[in-house]
């Protein structure tokens, strides 16, 4: 052999034992998340962005949607590897049992009941004897009917309680900034970033604001054939947050430019993302993608919720827990 030839072999070898084992050695996965949703679009998009999911030891495929129930479907179809959503979808999913569980906290998310700025209504109290048109299904009326309760109100008798889908609502608001009500409609109830964006800009008076526990989702075949990769997932999440809480203009503006929601700018995502401790933090180490006692308890709320509808009680704990999580730092 001639020595040429041998010392091409050579350096051949070398640069590939100097290659990292993360340029060869990516688990792939499907993510499933929706395309509409602050603040888990910006995390989405600066996965999407950054080479955090290849520091992690992962290559991701992003599936977008726009609801959580049709990310259930694909889910439930093995379309997807990973579902980014919120408590009340995600114990639907559960109570198929088809192998899906929480692995970790995505965010917190709001829910919000407003009246016109205008409005002579300064409380939930205010609301006896009003109609309040709120998404049926969503967490929305179920944070609403909550709030009414705490307040005082019996929301079967004391108010009268409507269907409006979330983007029905735009039309009505951006319409009525110098009334005191929308039409028959004194207060709306709904979930971000619409209201975020109502918000930003003035056109709402907020009542109430509820939290929503939004949970990262996959699934334990899924797991147990790729040993490692839900600690991947939730270190990547982890990772995530940390590049937001310092380049959160340039992360909002990704968010945005997929989004495409009318009205939508920096203020808006911010106003969205004012719940979220993440992304307010100093510090790396305050970051936190693991459930609290508080996270649980709203969650057993979502499931309650949802039981009439899915024929189903389900135990979230059963299905969520911190243990792919803890170990995110």
């Amino acid at each position: 052999m001639k020595r040429s030839t041998l010392k091409i072999i050579m350096i051949t070898v070398l640069a590939w034992f100097c290659i990292p084992a993360t340029a060869h050695a990516l688990t792939k996965i499907r993510i499933g998340w929706q395309i509409p949703w602050a603040t888990q679009g910006q995390l989405v998009q600066i996965l999407k962005h950054t080479d955090i999911l290849e520091k992690n030891g992962l290559e991701a495929e992003f599936i977008g949607r726009t609801y959580g129930p049709v990310l259930n479907e694909i889910a439930l179809a093995g379309e997807i590897d990973v579902v980014l959503t919120a408590d009340q979808p995600a114990a639907a999913l559960f109570s198929k049992d088809k192998g899906w569980i929480g692995v970790g906290r995505l965010m917190y998310n709001r829910t919000l009941t407003y009246v016109p700025p205008k409005s002579e209504i300064g409380n939930l109290a205010g609301l006896a004897g009003k109609t309040i048109a709120i998404p049926i299904g969503a967490a929305a009326e179920r944070i609403t009917v909550a709030a009414l309760k705490r307040a005082g109100l019996d929301p079967l008798k004391d108010v009268k309680i409507i269907n409006l889908g979330i983007r029905e609502q735009g039309p009505l608001v951006l319409g009525g900034e110098d009334k005191a009500t929308w039409g028959s409609i004194d207060a709306l109830s709904g979930f971000d970033p619409t209201p975020a964006i109502f918000e930003a800009k003035g056109l709402i008076k907020v009542l109430d604001v509820g939290k929503v526990c939004s949970v990262v989702l996959m699934n334990e075949n899924f797991i147990k054939a790729q040993p490692g990769v839900a600690e991947k997932m939730m270190q990547a999440m982890f990772d995530a947050y940390d590049y937001y809480r310092q380049h959160i203009e340039e992360a909002n503006g990704w968010f945005m430019a997929e989004a495409g929601l009318n009205g939508a700018d920096q203020a808006a995502c911010n106003v969205a993302a004012s719940i979220e401790p993440n992304v307010h933090v100093t510090s790396r180490k305050e970051i936190r993608v693991t459930f609290t006692e508080d996270d649980f308890r709203i969650m057993a709320e979502a499931a309650d919720f949802m039981a009439p509808k899915i024929k189903k009680t389900v135990d979230m704990k059963k299905y969520v827990s911190n243990t792919y999580a803890v170990g995110a730092h």
